[in-house]
């Protein structure tokens, strides 16, 4: 048998099939958010090929410094027992999976009926191991090739070093500049003409004060697909006046799309002078927005803001990246970051050049990589307090620097999941409007669901247990959910696409909630605890 058919058609490894029995049985534990059979298979696949590198490497190693091999009827035994083992865990974590998920559904308030296939479920992820396992072999084949010729010229050691970096220097390169890499071109391209797209019922605004009408700085079709939406479906007085009872001010909503100006800088100059133009300097609140990275702005943030103001109230945001958020999160947060921080600093040189007394209420907000956005605006804490009026994020990913600040600091006895940070005096953490209740307001509202895989999704993962599986637990995490190595940081990475497929409370699901964020952080006065729930009702039927 050649070298080639010797390194595919081999049998598997003793230390790879273990480990990665263990790690596919770990992935059909819970995680954050529920899933389908489709993604447990796929989950499974991944866990137990990853669980097959690390026994087979493991196992390779011990071979190198152990020189001892047990006699073949002792190797043969341990087959026996651990192929027994591996099968009666297998068939126990597919019965059980499908309690799990109906119990992650329940704690959640969703349809606990649902459709689970254990046998189609292993055979998928049997599958897809058996593709990945031929891939990895065939990558092993040309290293060996390779590691060969090199042993011609160089000696054995030098020979096998320079192989084995080349050969993982060519896995890097190709899974990051071509496989990553094409796959947010290609996305990028996709995104790019979905961008010159209008949502269906959005139509270009006749009224001044919204950016694309008439007298716009920014035509409508440089808006983009999200920016046109943003002004387009913006609330009517009307629909203020339904809501006050009384006379209300048209919005102001100035957004600028990626195609209005070449630049960071230059689009966030066009943004401020859009402001100017429609007099948005001399309203009451001028809120600054974080867009996620199609451009997207969530419509609780600026409509609950206007309809607590009864429309006095100007709205800002630019647009980045044509991409999905996640995508834009995992290949290029900078560029949200360099967006809020150049959006942020010219609307405030400019509202520095107002009178003191005559200065609008200056705040941020955003959701996501909005939240990432508009935080990276600042240094720190008392960066934000002292240039910011106040601040809303939403659902705010790990990677958020003061977030992540103030959640290590927290006042002792505190769980990570809802921190407290120096009593509540500056910054409060809130999954339900009774975590907002009470004095002292505070300046800073962070809105973070226990359940968000958006928040609590780090590499670290890989290799450290999270503090938020620690106890006191969240009742809104399953019980029975557990950190293993490498597979939690694939379930909670999983978890992310399916965080808006949960009620609002759970998930990245935040909804009405955004109501009592601003009545925290910037009710206008004589503003009640009756209108936030009456407001609640009417964002949520929005």
């Amino acid at each position: 048998m050649t070298r080639g058919r010797r390194v595919v058609r081999r049998g598997l490894g003793f230390g790879g099939t273990l480990l990665a029995t263990l790690f596919f049985c770990a992935s059909m534990t819970p995680s954050l958010l529920p899933r389908t059979w489709e993604y447990q298979g796929v989950m499974g696949a991944v866990t137990a090929i990853l669980g097959y590198g690390v026994g087979a490497s493991a196992g390779a190693a011990g071979r190198a410094v152990i020189r001892y091999r047990p006699p073949a009827r002792w190797v043969r035994r341990a087959w026996e027992v651990m192929l027994g083992m591996c099968a009666a865990l297998t068939v126990a974590a597919l019965s059980y999976s499908y309690g799990w998920q109906r119990d992650l559904r329940a704690l959640m308030r969703m349809d606990t009926e649902i459709t689970w296939y254990p046998p189609v479920i292993l055979a998928v992820a049997a599958v897809l191991f058996c593709v990945f396992l031929t891939l990895a072999r065939l990558v092993r084949l040309g290293g060996g090739k390779l590691i060969d010729w090199l042993d011609r010229y160089v000696p054995y050691l030098l020979g096998h070093a320079i192989g084995v970096l080349v050969v993982a220097s060519l896995v890097v390169v190709f899974f990051n500049d071509v496989l990553f890499s094409g796959f947010v071109a290609t996305m990028n391209n996709v995104s790019s003409v979905a961008n010159e797209t209008t949502q269906a019922g959005v139509r270009r605004p006749p009224q001044a004060a919204l950016s694309g009408s008439p007298q716009s700085l920014v035509g409508w079709d440089q808006l983009g697909r999200e920016g046109r939406t943003f002004t387009g479906d913006a609330l009517t007085r009307r629909e203020l006046e339904t809501f006050s009872g009384r006379p209300a001010e048209q919005p102001i909503r100035a957004y600028v799309g990626l195609q209005a100006a070449p630049t960071p800088r230059a689009r966030a100059e066009l943004a401020v002078r859009e402001l100017e133009r429609t007099g948005a300097f001399e309203r009451p609140v001028l809120a600054v927005l974080g867009a996620t990275g199609t451009g997207w702005v969530d419509p609780a943030l600026g409509e609950s803001l206007e309809y607590m103001y009864n429309g006095d109230t100007a709205l800002v945001a630019v647009q980045y990246s044509y991409l999905p958020s996640w995508v834009s999160f995992l290949a290029d947060r900078d560029r949200a970051a360099v967006a809020g921080r150049a959006l942020f600093d010219a609307v405030r040189a400019r509202w520095e050049r107002l009178p003191a007394d005559d200065r609008p209420l200056l705040l941020v907000a955003g959701e996501s990589l909005g939240a990432y956005a508009m935080e990276r605006a600042f240094a720190d804490l008392d960066d934000l307090v002292e240039r910011a009026d106040g601040a809303l994020f939403v659902g705010p990913p790990h990677a958020n620097p003061i977030w992540r600040d103030v959640t290590t600091r927290r006042d002792p006895g505190s769980p990570v999941w809802r921190p407290v940070y120096e009593s509540g005096k500056i910054v409060r953490f809130a999954q339900r409007p009774a975590d907002l209740a009470g004095e002292p307001r505070p300046r800073v509202v962070y809105l973070q669901n226990a359940s968000d895989p958006v928040t609590w999704w780090t590499p670290r993962l890989v290799v450290e247990r999270p503090q938020w599986l620690e106890q006191p637990r969240t009742p809104d995490i399953n019980r029975q959910m557990n950190w293993f190595p490498l597979v939690t940081f694939w379930q909670v990475l999983g978890d992310m696409t399916s965080g808006l497929g949960v009620p609002p409370g759970h998930g990245h699901r935040y909804g009405a909630l955004i109501v009592d964020g601003w009545a925290a952080v910037a009710a206008p006065p004589g503003w009640t605890a009756e209108d936030s729930a009456r407001l609640r009702v009417r964002v949520s039927g929005r």
